[in-house]
Formats: C-alpha cells, sequence, structure tokens
C-alpha cells in the first residue's frame, strides 16, 4: 500500500458506512523541498572548506578558509554564497571575527570561484557581519594576487574589505597573530611553506613553483579558453 496515501472511514462523513474512500495526503511543497536540499551543505562540510575554530591573539574567532578544498567547478557562486552566511550565523552569530583564508596551492579554474563572485558574496552578507570582520589573513598569496589587489583590488573590493585585508607570506608570520594550535594547518600547506623557504624567488615569480602551482589569471593571459576568467 502507498505510504501517501489513506483510508478513511466514511461512516463519519455521512455516507454508506461499507463504503471507503482514498484521500492523497498532503506532500510539501516541491519550492520546500528544493530549499532542504540546497540547504544540505554536507558536502562541503566534508571538504572542511570552511571551518570555524580557535581565536587570534585579539580574542577574534576564526573562520579557516582553504582554498584548495572548495571545488569551483561543481559549486556555484550562489550557493557558496549561502553557505558563507549559513556558517556565520550559525557559528559566529555575535561578537568579532576574522577570516584566515589559505591560498595555497590554488589553480584557477578547479579552486578559485572569481574575484568578482567573492566580492559579491561579501557585498551580500548583512552590514552587521561586515562589521563583525575585523580581518582577512591572506596566507600565501602570490605575486600575481599580490600585483592584482594593488591595482585594481580597490576597484572590485569595497574599501571596507579591502582595507582589512593583510598578506601573510609564511606561516612564521601568520603565529605572529595566532597561535600555534589554533588552527588546523593541512600538510600541504606546511609542504609548501618549506617550497617557498628553499625558493624564496618563487614569492616574486622570478622562480616557478615545482609543483606547477597556478594562480590568478592575469590580464592578457594567453589561455584563450578562459577569457577575463580572472575577474569572473
Amino acid at each position: 500500500m502507498a505510504s501517501d496515501l489513506v483510508v478513511v472511514d466514511c461512516g463519519s462523513l455521512g455516507t454508506n458506512e461499507n463504503q471507503q474512500v482514498w484521500h492523497e495526503c498532503d506532500s510539501p511543497p516541491i519550492s520546500s523541498q528544493v530549499s532542504l536540499v540546497e540547504d544540505d551543505y554536507s558536502d562541503l562540510e566534508d571538504l572542511q572548506v570552511l571551518k570555524v575554530e580557535g581565536k587570534d591573539k585579539a580574542g577574534r574567532s576564526i573562520l579557516r578558509i582553504v582554498g584548495k578544498h572548495f571545488p569551483a567547478a561543481l559549486v556555484s557562486g550562489q550557493r557558496l554564497q549561502k553557505y558563507v552566511y549559513h556558517k556565520i550565523s550559525n557559528e559566529i552569530p555575535e561578537g568579532p571575527y576574522c577570516i584566515v583564508y589559505m591560498h595555497t596551492c590554488v589553480q584557477r579554474g578547479e579552486n578559485f570561484p572569481g574575484v568578482s563572485t567573492l566580492w559579491l558574496i561579501y557585498e551580500e552578507l548583512p552590514l552587521a557581519f561586515k562589521e563583525r570582520l575585523q580581518v582577512v589573513y591572506f596566507l600565501h598569496p602570490g605575486i600575481q594576487s599580490r600585483l592584482f589587489f594593488a591595482t585594481l583590488g580597490r576597484f572590485f573590493l569595497s574599501a571596507g574589505l579591502y582595507w582589512k585585508l593583510k598578506y601573510v607570506n609564511r606561516l612564521e608570520f601568520l603565529w605572529d597573530c595566532i597561535r600555534k594550535g589554533q588552527i588546523e594547518i593541512p600538510d600541504f600547506v606546511y609542504d609548501h611553506d618549506d617550497q617557498l623557504e628553499d625558493r624564496p624567488l618563487m614569492d616574486y615569480g622570478i622562480e616557478t613553483d615545482p609543483f606547477q602551482v597556478h594562480d590568478m589569471h592575469v590580464m592578457g593571459s594567453a589561455d584563450s579558453r578562459y577569457p577575463w576568467r580572472w575577474i569572473s
């Protein structure tokens, strides 16, 4: 017997007491079902793209973002926006907080959603969320990221966010702001940090990354498959 059907005794409805009538039970609206699916972030939770843990030395809660873990090709900017809102509203409902963004080993088209997407996510946050965000620690920014934000960043980022960016070239400098053990650092971040120590010219784009790590697209990129992807 179908689970969404019930048998009702029609005696109580004023019909023949031996007669039975089938009635369909009410089902949730399709929009509600879709909403439930969209609000399921278990896949992103498993990837640990965003994680709230520990505090910096100023006592601010930390929202850790591991760029390499984000499947940009599979997750829309809108869903990422909802996930960020969900994470902050549920796990950092009040008080100041900071972001530790690990740009380590991020590859364009695979892990990076695009500057405009990140800008929209920030701009769509409630004013209280933006005011409570005190600083963004940008770990392993890379030369292209630094050049972009130094030149065009002011046009794409609001003044409030632009001045909250703090570049952190090495983990040792992150520990100046956050005590060790407050946040989990993936092994590949330690490995990349060691590479930068051994090959310091990689910071300036003079020496290539032996693992062929890509950064954001730059203007005039020869890769015609992704025109203007660096601002998409």
